[in-house]
């Protein structure tokens, strides 16, 4: 809603007040999209996590973005996830070599998946606020 402000004063202004013809634009006129709709964040298995480092830049992730993971997704190769890597939280690309699923960040060399790692979530979107 817009406030309009005149010598007489501030009224709301509703959209429907015009003069002159109506816009042949209004019909195609989208409604403002719930991103946490649009993300499923409702969903008790997503969360949104904020990005520290530069680790995969060159997966277009970037330090303050913000992604959407999902903890209950099936892992797939090629993809990026959270995981826990010798006590640290880290993003990674998820690969499996005969049948074998490893870890590869950024920082770090290439981890099996085992006692010592933990695949929390896999990454479902991005959202970036800095652009």
């Amino acid at each position: 809603m817009f406030r309009i402000c005149s010598a007489m004063g501030a009224r709301a202004y509703k959209g429907d007040e015009t003069t002159g013809f109506q816009s042949p634009a209004q019909d195609h006129v989208e409604a403002v999209p719930d991103l946490a709709d649009l993300l499923e964040l409702r969903r008790p298995q997503r969360y949104a996590v904020r990005v520290k480092g530069e680790g995969l830049r060159s997966r277009g992730i970037h330090g303050g973005d913000i992604l959407v993971v999902n903890t209950d997704a099936e892992p797939r190769t090629g993809k990026v996830c959270v995981a826990f890597l010798l006590g640290d939280v880290v993003l990674a690309v998820l690969s499996e070599k005969d049948g074998q699923w490893w870890l590869e960040p950024a920082n770090h060399p290439a981890q099996p998946v085992s006692d010592h790692t933990e695949v929390w979530a896999m990454v479902a979107a991005l959202v970036r606020t800095d652009v």
